[in-house]
């Protein structure tokens, strides 16, 4: 069974343009960058952030020390209807052909994902 539920796999697998990961620096400071490419990783029931010259990075960096990250994706219909979700956990820096930062959900919120748009949803993962 998925930590996600069909609502927040069907938005998370859209196409959106771009999301935010956010790991913790070596000073306990939070550290936010948008990112463009993620994937929802079934087998691992988790997600993949990807990038260009991934391993070279701060956030790439920041997860091998801290093991810590979330992910925020969201966007607005209109008129104004917010959604989206974020997702908080144990991150992984790994490397390869293609190096990805993996963060396994402890933590989901998610917004307006419900024909409404009113649904609000948080929850712990239980593993």
């Amino acid at each position: 069974m998925s930590a996600f539920t069909d609502a927040e796999l069907a938005y998370l697998r859209e196409v959106h343009p771009m999301a935010r990961l956010a790991t913790v620096g070596r000073d306990g400071a939070p550290h936010v960058m948008p990112i463009g490419m993620y994937r929802i990783d079934d087998e691992n029931d988790a997600i993949d952030t990807l990038g260009s010259d991934l391993t070279v990075t701060k956030k790439w960096r920041d997860v091998l020390r801290s093991g810590r990250a979330a992910l925020v994706v969201d966007d607005v219909l209109p008129p104004f209807r917010p959604r989206g979700i974020e997702v908080r956990g144990r991150a992984e820096a790994i490397d390869g052909l293609e190096p990805v930062i993996r963060i396994h959900p402890e933590r989901i919120v998610a917004w307006g994902l419900d024909e409404t748009g009113s649904m609000r949803n948080a929850r712990d993962v239980v593993t």
